[in-house]
């Protein structure tokens, strides 16, 4: 006799339809029915973290890497607090996720049962596009085609509550009836463009500029070829975004790299030299970067048209597809005849290429943690996927990791949030586990979520069809970019309590769990560490002792009118601040010296 088929059934039934290849989370009897449906199914696969949040973030990364929805799955109470902090990384970095959170069973809501929380409340804000409870077998499928479809249409998280006692009922057929909507598991993006009389607007502000600067962000993932292009046309130089960082070429001789407080010398000078921008497919909040608001005219593209006039004042905002709107726009752009401006920017990114190859090369104790990176970017294997944390090591990233063309890499960028690389990598590596993943987190990070999170690596990586997953901690056993921030922001010495962190073994934990752990004390040994990582037939933590004292300074001019801060938070600290004061006269030094 065939087993009844149940609500908890349909889900997975339904979630198949959409194509979900797998539900990340961690069991609890609150989704115990939802569990025995997935193991009855076998499809989708259910992969296990070591926390909520880490399977979040696991979830995020996902859709980062895939383009598709990410699912996770917690059972109620604290399970589904612990999903926050992925759901808002979802939400502010514009991510499709949809989040099934058990409940308690619908006869007891409201008595302050065991684990009752009001979760639509709870997800009130994170899930603001749409939040839903499931009170019947009938609105199941429904409520699933929504969650899915407004995830994927608003690039947003999405949250369905599913009581315990509904998985359990039996699954019902489809009906046509009061009371009853049936729906399909379909979604396709639409293709948008501005209308002529925009494109034409447009044109006439980028045509008018002398000094046009292109900021690009991550809605340009699918327009690489069109910025170019533009960029061509115009004379133009190209900055990014955090999250930008990926679609633009940084080999390209106009490519002035990441923006911002992390960002380059090369970008500060663009972006405070032009006098024109055009934004493409970023909302980037770093908006003291930006050019100031009476030196630019500007122009927008972006797919949602909420972000128009976002961060800078526009005079032309252009909703559509970046690819399209691009492709739309180029007939109209003018050839540039003088190159004055082009070559004044493809002078100040060489200067930068020089600068940051001089400050992988400056000497810190242990290892200047920019090397370890410049040591990576020659090696990163074509076919890599990037994982990155928050704090210092994104500074790192941003400026001194090369990424060839078409290897992606993501973090939580706008909410930077700590612990997301190893779940990020995980994620990645399981999406496509044919390629190398590389991971790069700090010490904090690691400590957070990253250290639990390499148990599921070590857990996995036997099925995976190439084996490279490298973990590079930089260990500098300080929270350094609050250190740093600590100096610049307040004036204020570095704060051993709050900012001093454990002395833990990496690379011997890695060998612990039966992986390889490989640890670095000289900066000469960095590139056969990376060779032999980036060979390993297995799992790697590739341990740094880095110099905590490397200061993160924002490029010139900003970073120029930091240093008194920075000097007088420095001068509180005495002995103590030897390194970080000499580290910081050289870095400020060495780019003084490339000022025009």
């Amino acid at each position: 006799m065939a087993a009844q088929r149940l609500v908890a059934d349909l889900v997975v039934e339904r979630l198949r339809a959409w194509g979900v290849p797998r539900v990340f989370g961690y069991s609890g009897d609150g989704v115990n029915a939802l569990l025995g449906a997935l193991r009855r199914a076998g499809d989708p696969q259910f992969v296990q973290a070591r926390h909520e949040e880490a399977a979040a973030f696991m979830a995020v990364a996902h859709a980062k890497y895939t383009g598709g929805v990410g699912v996770v799955l917690s059972t109620q109470g604290p399970g589904a607090v612990h999903l926050l902090n992925g759901l808002y990384d979802a939400k502010l970095d514009s991510v499709p996720v949809v989040a099934i959170m058990g409940q308690q069973e619908r006869s007891v809501l409201g008595s302050a049962y065991q684990q009752e929380i009001d979760l639509l409340s709870l997800v009130k804000d994170v899930a603001a596009q749409f939040a839903q409870t499931v009170t019947s077998p009938e609105q199941l499928p429904m409520v699933l085609d929504r969650a899915v479809r407004t995830a994927l249409a608003t690039r947003s998280p999405c949250v369905v509550v599913l009581p315990h006692d509904v998985q359990q009922l039996p699954a019902p057929e489809p009906e046509q009836s009061h009371g009853v909507v049936v729906t399909a598991p379909v979604w396709r993006p639409a293709r948008v463009l501005p209308t002529d009389d925009d494109l034409r607007a447009a044109a006439e502000v980028l045509n008018a500029g002398r000094k046009v600067a292109i900021m690009v962000g991550q809605g340009a993932r699918a327009a690489q070829e069109e910025v170019v292009a533009v960029a061509e046309r115009l004379g133009a130089g190209i900055t990014t975004s955090l999250l930008g960082k990926p679609y633009v070429d940084d080999d390209l001789p106009n490519a002035a790299g990441v923006m911002g407080h992390l960002g380059t010398t090369a970008s500060g000078h663009l972006l405070g030299g032009c006098d024109t921008l055009l934004l493409v497919g970023t909302n980037d909040p770093w908006t003291e970067f930006y050019p100031a608001p009476d030196q630019a005219r500007a122009v927008q593209v972006d797919l949602d048209g909420r972000n128009l006039g976002n961060r800078y004042p526009i005079e032309v905002g252009l909703h559509g597809d970046a690819a399209g709107t691009l492709r739309a726009l180029l007939p109209l752009l003018t050839e540039r005849a003088d190159t004055s401006w082009r070559d004044e920017v493809t002078g100040a990114v060489r200067d930068w290429h020089e600068l940051s190859a001089e400050r992988a090369a400056t000497p810190a104790s242990p290892v200047n943690p920019e090397r370890v990176v410049a040591e990576l970017s020659p090696r990163l294997p074509a076919d890599a996927q990037v994982a990155v944390d928050v704090g210092s090591s994104v500074y790192w990233y941003a400026r001194q990791l090369r990424l060839p063309r078409g290897v992606p890499a993501h973090l939580s960028s706008t909410l930077a949030s700590m612990g997301c690389s190893v779940p990020y990598g995980i994620a990645a590596k399981l999406a496509a586990p044919e390629r190398p993943v590389v991971v790069l987190s700090g010490d904090g990070a690691m400590q957070m979520l990253g250290n639990a999170e390499l148990v599921t690596v070590a857990h996995r990586w036997r099925q995976w069809a190439d084996p490279r997953f490298v973990v590079c901690v930089l260990h500098n056993r300080d929270l350094a970019e609050v250190t740093w921030e600590q100096r610049e922001m307040e004036g204020d010495p570095r704060f051993d309590d709050s900012q001093t962190l454990p002395d833990f073994p990496y690379a011997a934990y890695a060998d612990l769990l039966g992986l390889t752990g490989i640890r670095v004390t000289d900066a000469e040994e960095l590139g056969a560490a990376w060779d032999r990582a980036l060979s390993a037939d297995r799992p790697v933590v590739l341990e740094v002792l880095t110099d905590p004292d490397v200061p993160l300074l924002p490029p010139f001019p900003a970073g120029e009118s930091k240093l008194d801060s920075f000097r007088a938070g420095i001068d509180q600290e005495g002995a103590a601040g030897a390194g970080a004061r000499e580290l910081l006269g050289t870095y400020a030094e060495q780019e003084a010296r490339r000022q025009p």
